[in-house]
Order: C-alpha cells, then sequence, then structure tokens
C-alpha cells in the first residue's frame, strides 16, 4: 500500500483542503495517488465536482504532458492533444465548449488584424494555439506566431494570444486592444459550437468506473453550479455567474461533434503534424 503526505489546496467553495500526494515506498518508488488530472481554472470546476480531492491540477501543458507520459489515466485536456496523439478515448458527453464568445480565449490586437505580422501566443492550449492558425486561414492572413508567457507584459504586446483566468484578468484591467474572442469567431465562420477541451481517457485504462466517475462529476458539477458560482474563490460572483452559465457549455453531444469534425478537416489544412480522428467512449 502506498503511503500518502498531504499538501494544502482550495476546493471549489473556498475552503482550504489537505490533498493527498504521493510519498515513497520502501524500495524508493514513488507511487501516484491521483489518476485524474484537470487544470486550475474557473471552467473545470463544475467538471470536477465532488472529485478535487482524486485529482491534480496542473497547467494545460504540463497536464499533457503528464498525461501523454501515462502518469494519469485521465486529463482534461485540449482537444488538439487528443487530435495530435492516437492514445486517448473522448468520454462523450463532457467538454468545455463555446457557441458564441467564450471570453477567455481571445486575440488582444493594436493593429487590424491584415496589419499585424506578429502574434504572441500563449502555449499552455494548444487547442487555442491552433484555433487561430484555422481562424487566420479562414480570413486568409498568415503572421508569425511567438511563444509568450508572461501576462505580466500582456498590455505591451501589439498582438497576444491569451487564454484561461489570465486572460479573464487581462480584460478586467485597463488596455488599449481589440479583442477578437476565438470561440465568436469560429462560430461567426461555421455556425458551429468549438469544443475547447475534453476528458481523455488513456486507451490503455481498462477500468469503465473511471468514466462513470467522471461523467458523475459533471452531473454534480452542474447540480451544484449556483453553489460553485456563490463559493467559488475567483474573480465576482457576476462575473463567474455569466462566464459559466453564458460562455461555457459543459456538453458534448451532436453539434459538438460536428464542430470537431470541422476542425478536423480545418486543422489538417493548416497543420504539418498528424490530425488523427477523435474516437469516442460512452460512460452508460
Amino acid at each position: 500500500r502506498c503511503s500518502v503526505t498531504h499538501s494544502i489546496g482550495r476546493s471549489t467553495n473556498g475552503r482550504r483542503m489537505h490533498w493527498p500526494q504521493p510519498d515513497m515506498d520502501a524500495a524508493g518508488t514513488k507511487r501516484l495517488a491521483k489518476r485524474i488530472g484537470s487544470v486550475p481554472y474557473l471552467n473545470s470546476a463544475p467538471l470536477t465536482f465532488g472529485i478535487e480531492n482524486e485529482t491534480e491540477f496542473l497547467p494545460p501543458s504540463q497536464l499533457a504532458k503528464r498525461l501523454r507520459a501515462g502518469e494519469f489515466d485521465a486529463g482534461l485536456v485540449s482537444l488538439t492533444e487528443v487530435l495530435h496523439h492516437e492514445l486517448y478515448d473522448i468520454l462523450d458527453g463532457v467538454a468545455v465548449a463555446s457557441d458564441g464568445p467564450v471570453k477567455s480565449v481571445f486575440l488582444a490586437h493594436k493593429k487590424p488584424l491584415a496589419k499585424t505580422e506578429v502574434i504572441h501566443c500563449d502555449t499552455a492550449s494548444l487547442s487555442s494555439v491552433n484555433l487561430l492558425k484555422v481562424i487566420l486561414a479562414y480570413h486568409g492572413l498568415s503572421p508569425r506566431l511567438e511563444p509568450f508567457g508572461d501576462y505580466a507584459r500582456a498590455a505591451g504586446q501589439e498582438a497576444v494570444l491569451l487564454i484561461g483566468n489570465p486572460g479573464i484578468e487581462f480584460l478586467r484591467q485597463p488596455h488599449e486592444h481589440q479583442i477578437l474572442d476565438l470561440g465568436q469567431a469560429w462560430q461567426d465562420a461555421t455556425g458551429l459550437p468549438f469544443v475547447f477541451a475534453v476528458w481523455a481517457i488513456r486507451r490503455d485504462c481498462s477500468d469503465p468506473a473511471l468514466g462513470q466517475k467522471l461523467l458523475q462529476a459533471k452531473r454534480d458539477g452542474q447540480a451544484h453550479l449556483a453553489e460553485i458560482i456563490a463559493n467559488h474563490g475567483e474573480f465576482d460572483a457576476e462575473l463567474r455567474n455569466a462566464y459559466l452559465r453564458e460562455h461555457i457549455r459543459f456538453d458534448l453531444g451532436e453539434p459538438e461533434k460536428q464542430g470537431i469534425a470541422e476542425f478536423v478537416r480545418r486543422l489538417r489544412a493548416v497543420s504539418t503534424d498528424p490530425v488523427f480522428d477523435p474516437r469516442f467512449t460512452s460512460a452508460g
């Protein structure tokens, strides 16, 4: 049996909680206590409700790397992670998606896009970077994309792709940029919703109860959405309510699958990496 130590974290209701952490066994081998990985963003809270103590929260790029390495059985990762690596099934019925403005994924630019030569991109979410490539291609544009990670310097950039909680925080501060919301830009181009993230379950995971656990967490999160909005520690309740009720969609149904299929088609036109057809799995 694996022994565990504990660290302090925060649950969706703002209370401080002790998360079990992996420790070393007698042979000095590190045992992983957690099989589920997610991201530390507001939009993940309704999908990890009740399973926070079984989940490790990491920035998207770190989460994808560890899921790829087999350190997790399932992860709430960018859609692009699944499309570029034939390692996962997508859990049916659950997504982080938008059908119109998403608010937390956008291009902030000072010049007109047609005159923009360089865009600095937060590479934490590959789906967002690839969606930007698709949107730019739709408009016949091909500026140079460069990595960017210092949000403190975002306001000084001519054009920058921002995502997640830091992106929301950027919008709350004074800035001189025009905002191109990528969720809205995709909807304008295709008439379809866009799926930013999914529960990716490794195909070498043989536990059917895992998908059921994740689907139940989503159901519980939806049932307790008012509680999450009232008690979550990030931003203010008005913003949380608008974001989680109006901008983010948590279902993965036929419209979202049509959006994924269209994204696959367009991504293949702009990507030099293989883009695999997604495979969905039902939790029953």
